[in-house]
């Protein structure tokens, strides 16, 4: 079996914060990251018919499964455990708002939470789900 791979911008100060959740979170070590700004990260999100020079958007995969946006970190959430599972939350906002919010989020992340290198995070352990 293959690993879940939860691919993000690497760039993005938000994103980084998720990793570090992500690693925090998911205690079976199982979940891999891949910034989208790797050859393999692109290669996803061209495979999963998003845009990888619009990367504004967050994937997950597992089992063969594909989640974007929100839903994706609400799966990230539920399989991670924890307070992660509160992401279920988002699951009351009806879908046509959750993606209006999830939108503006995305295309303003750079404004709102700055910009951060996801592959510059000092610890070997996080650094260690780190695909490219």
């Amino acid at each position: 079996m293959e690993h879940p791979i939860a691919v993000m911008d690497g760039t993005c100060a938000l994103c980084c914060f998720g990793a570090r959740m992500i690693h925090r979170l998911d205690r079976s070590g199982d979940i891999r990251i891949c910034p989208i700004q790797t050859v393999r990260g692109r290669q996803l999100l061209t495979d999963n018919d998003l845009n990888p020079d619009d990367p504004a958007t967050w994937l997950f995969i597992e089992d063969g499964k594909v989640w974007t946006d929100f839903e994706a970190m609400i799966r990230v959430g539920v399989r991670s455990g924890g307070i992660g599972r509160l992401l279920i939350l988002l699951w009351i906002v009806p879908k046509p708002l959750r993606g209006w919010m999830y939108e503006r989020i995305a295309r303003n992340r750079y404004a709102m939470f700055g910009r951060s290198d996801m592959c510059a995070i000092p610890d070997p352990a996080l650094r260690a789900r780190l695909i490219e």
